[in-house]
């Protein structure tokens, strides 16, 4: 075998290898991304859903319109993890009455 071929037989898997090595680091990275925006995202809906329900709770009524945003967000909210202190506030806010009350 002349050195050329050498080259190129022991070359190609080395080239091989390193792309591996390469997109198996950007996968993990990507993973730590991922699970660093899911918990940011889950946050925030917490904080909006820890908000309306305070904001409608004082107000002794939530609107239509604002249960069906608090449970959009709830449902998005559960698809990222479950948590029973959320769970236990999304059934407080549906109790909440619809209209208001009557002065």
């Amino acid at each position: 075998m002349t050195v050329y071929q050498w080259l190129c037989l022991l070359g190609i898997p080395a080239l091989i290898g390193a792309a591996f090595k390469y997109l198996y680091s950007q996968i993990k990275h990507n993973s730590e991304d991922s699970k660093a925006l899911k918990a940011g995202i889950q946050a925030l809906l917490r904080a909006q859903m820890i908000s309306d329900f305070n904001k409608y709770s004082e107000k002794g009524y939530a609107p239509i319109y604002a249960r069906d945003n608090f449970e959009n967000c709830w449902k998005q909210y559960h698809s990222l993890g479950v948590n029973g202190v959320m769970d236990d506030l999304h059934m407080k806010f549906l109790e909440l009455p619809t209209d208001a009350p009557e002065a």
